[in-house]
């Protein structure tokens, strides 16, 4: 008897073929071809503006395609808005969280689908009940009825993993998932993901982090330039493999330091309390020194102070008590220009906020510190001559790529190249201290390698470096010790040779 076998295979969750989308000026996406088999956990990995999130974005709904082919589960499907991408059963999980702080998780999970009884009441009970089993379900442990505001980043994310659940999704967006998270709570995370493709949820996951590929993809698709490169296997990968395919050239993943030579106090805290947005205590008693030719990190999870802390050195926000020394003289009292002028540098974490003019020129955002000051102003007139002749020699030396050279709008760059002009500016008066706060935030791997080298340079000519950040990684790298910061208190202090993820985040947890 003959026998036939007939072998069934599955169609893609997602099939992506040729997709385009154009913004004025700009190719996001170019004929990409984006293929994800059911229930994988599929990487998407790519440098600033490589069109990854634009790639998401539209298959959530948020942008509509210009051009190309979308299919779901083997059928072609239109999707104009985020309802659609529900009702295909697709979920999105944002970087930045959707949530509304004074109501409790149940609350915000029904959120625009609530149900009532026949009396027009809310069923919240049901509701809860319902949240309760998907928690229990999918390992979540979030409790249904607490506030949001009264829960931590990470269980807040797991919120926003049962918004989608709750709605059914089969096919989950995770967009830059573990940007705020603690060691911890990131490995929480990856096992979770790992839970979903167990009960056959497909999972897409868009991150800078290649250690969380690794740990937790079965397969990556990579963009270059809005172009689809490669899809690899991540187990016959390697890290510098998927770097050179992202960035289209070798990039070194390990950072090369001189032993330390250490000199005087530079800096020196005592005592700081410093009120938050509220009027309440952001920082608490917190005490600190940072000596010339070292680099001390400060890690911690975001919102525990260390916005307040940087505020406070430079002269930002005003201390309730404490006081700050810079090469033993007290500064507490001190003007922002003052602290400047002395040899205190910044680099704020947020680079649009507070550390550039969008709308104006490069040569206007390098020299806004020293404008008034001879060659680059004599008797109160600007001297232009000068001042491009100085600013072309800056992005020269720091590689800022501009195709107007000086004259460049700061807001036509990429991310990367926007905070070269940051720290070129800092770094080119010459600080003594330099705080150097967020300075990889969104950046792709390329401009990091380019970055922590300029600040290990600087560390190596003698200057103290306080650097303060929220990716462990970085804090390893880079620092010669470390301290973790918990509720506005320093919780310790470690020499970076004697430093693991675990030891700083439990430290971080104290």
């Amino acid at each position: 008897m003959l026998r036939i076998i007939i072998s069934v295979m599955k169609v893609p969750a997602i099939e992506m073929t040729n997709v385009t989308k154009v913004f004025p000026g700009v190719i996001a996406n170019d004929r990409v071809c984006f293929i994800v088999e059911q229930g994988e956990i599929h990487a998407l990995l790519g440098e600033n503006g490589a069109g990854k999130s634009t790639l998401m974005s539209i298959l959530f709904g948020l942008y509509t395609v210009d051009s190309g082919v979308i299919k779901i589960m083997g059928k072609e499907v239109k999707i104009r808005s985020p309802n659609d991408a529900t009702t295909l059963k697709i979920g999105m999980v944002h970087q930045h969280f959707k949530l509304v702080h004074n109501f409790t998780v149940t609350e915000n999970i029904i959120l625009g689908m609530e149900s009532h009884d026949r009396f027009g009441n809310l069923s919240l009970k049901a509701a809860e009940k319902r949240v309760a089993d998907l928690s229990e379900t999918y390992g979540l442990s979030v409790n249904p009825q607490v506030r949001i505001e009264n829960i931590s980043v990470g269980m807040q994310q797991r919120v926003e993993i049962l918004k989608i659940l709750y709605r059914n999704a089969n096919i989950l967006i995770f967009d830059e998932p573990t940007a705020v998270l603690t060691p911890q709570e990131i490995d929480e995370l990856l096992l979770i993901l790992k839970k979903l493709k167990a009960e056959g949820k497909t999972i897409v996951f868009i991150t800078h982090k290649l250690k969380e590929i690794k740990a937790a993809a079965d397969r990556c698709t990579i963009l270059r330039r809005g172009r689809s490169v490669d899809t690899v296997k991540v187990s016959e990968t390697s890290e510098e493999e998927l770097v050179e395919k992202m960035v289209g050239r070798v990039v070194s993943l390990r950072l090369d330091k001189k032993p330390i030579q250490l000199g005087d106090e530079v800096l020196r805290i005592e005592d700081l309390v410093v009120s938050g947005a509220r009027s309440t205590p952001a920082v608490r008693g917190l005490s600190l020194e940072v000596r010339s030719g070292e680099i001390l990190g400060i890690a911690g999870v975001d919102g525990n102070g260390q916005t307040e802390l940087v505020e406070a050195i430079v002269g930002l926000r005003s201390a309730k008590s404490g006081r700050i020394f810079f090469k033993g003289k007290d500064i507490s009292k001190e003007s922002i220009r003052a602290r400047n002028k002395n040899g205190i540098g910044l680099v704020p974490e947020d680079r649009h906020k507070h550390g550039l003019i969008l709308d104006f020129r490069i040569d206007e955002n390098l020299i806004p510190k020293n404008f008034h000051e001879n060659p680059y102003s004599i008797y109160g007139f600007l001297q232009f001559k000068n001042i491009v002749s100085h600013v072309e020699n800056l992005i020269t030396q720091f590689d800022i790529r501009a195709g107007n050279g000086p004259t460049t709008l700061v807001k036509s760059m990429s991310g990367g190249n926007q905070q070269k002009v940051v720290i070129a500016r800092e770094i080119d008066l010459s600080p003594e201290l330099l705080i150097v706060s967020q300075p990889t935030r969104g950046l792709d791997v390329g401009a990091i390698e380019y970055i922590h080298k300029r600040i290990i340079e600087e560390r190596d000519k003698g200057r103290g470096v306080l650097l303060v950040s929220f990716e462990l990684d970085e804090i390893l790298s880079l620092c010669d010790r470390i301290a973790t910061i918990s509720k506005g208190v320093i919780t310790g202090v470690i020499s970076a040779q004697d430093a693991d993820e675990r030891k700083i985040g439990a430290m971080m947890a104290d």
